[in-house]
């Protein structure tokens, strides 16, 4: 198998356009934040376990800092570029690696946090996968995130968040067909 790569761009590595920021770019950035911040301040708000463990420390601290932290540090300018090389540098969209690990997690954390209701895992779930396709649409098409799919994300997240949400209920008398 050869690889190909794509030639550098003419001119010094430095011969880059500066960045322009989209329209609207400052108050769709200024509404994720407040949007990470509310999912946050909702996940401190979940019950903790009856007794202290790792598992309650780390959704009390370090999951609601990575959402806060995800949303406010959005970033059009870290998207998907070609490097002085050639080659294509997947962008960040200003998330650092060790936020999107702590996010990343969630899934295998959530089966200990056995205090929790399943309506809290699946919106524990949803905050988690709003927050990092957030960042990764961000980093993929920033013009697109900017005029539209920031909002969208946005409105997911704060419906995942929302503290007054129904609690999930099993049927016991519902057949699957």
């Amino acid at each position: 198998m050869a690889i190909a790569h794509l030639p550098a761009p003419a001119g010094p590595p430095d011969d880059v356009p500066p960045y322009a920021p989209w329209a609207r770019e400052g108050e769709v950035l200024a509404e994720a934040a407040v949007a990470g911040r509310r999912a946050a301040e909702w996940i401190r708000s979940l019950p903790g376990p009856q007794a202290p463990g790792p598992v309650g420390a780390w959704l009390a601290r370090d999951l609601p800092g990575a959402v806060e932290r995800a949303m406010t540090s959005l970033d059009p300018a870290a998207c998907d570029r070609m490097g002085p090389d050639g080659r294509i540098i997947d962008g960040t969209g200003g998330a650092d690696v060790g936020t999107i690990s702590v996010l990343a997690v969630v899934p295998c954390v959530l089966s200990e946090a056995t205090w929790l209701t399943p309506d809290q895992h699946v919106r524990l779930l949803a905050v988690a996968s709003a927050v990092t396709g957030t960042v990764r649409l961000l980093a993929d098409d920033p013009g697109t995130a900017i005029t539209h799919g920031v909002a969208r994300m946005c409105a997911t997240l704060d419906h995942a968040a929302r503290p007054d949400g129904p609690e999930w209920h099993y049927n016991s008398n519902m057949r699957s067909n």
